[in-house]
């Protein structure tokens, strides 16, 4: 199953959205960059991942390193704090777990 980048970016934002309301004229650019960069990642590892590229391992590894780097991003935007950033990511995730999880074959979020 092919992971389609805008649909999963836009479940993303959509969903932080909801967590980041207060926010959101703030964080929104933000959040949709990095939702989109969140949403290529995750289709290069179910792609790299389907072609034995990867394994779950490291497939994890690599959403972790991505997950990391939003936070990061998130995190430098004034008033922002680890609590609502973990929530949004979260919710992000959470957003687009059953489609990421069947599309990989394996339970990656």
């Amino acid at each position: 199953m092919a992971i389609r980048v805008p649909s999963l970016a836009k479940q993303m934002l959509d969903a932080s959205r909801g967590v980041l309301e207060e926010s959101w004229p703030e964080i929104k650019d933000y959040a949709k960059a990095e939702f989109k960069k969140t949403a290529e990642s995750i289709a290069m590892i179910v792609r790299l991942h389907a072609a034995g590229k990867l394994t779950q391992k490291k497939a994890r590894l690599h959403l972790e390193i991505q997950k990391n780097a939003s936070r990061t991003v998130l995190l430098t935007i004034e008033g922002m704090g680890i609590i609502a950033v973990e929530r949004a990511i979260n919710a992000a995730l959470g957003a687009v777990r059953d489609t990421v999880n069947t599309a990989i074959g394996f339970r990656l979020i």
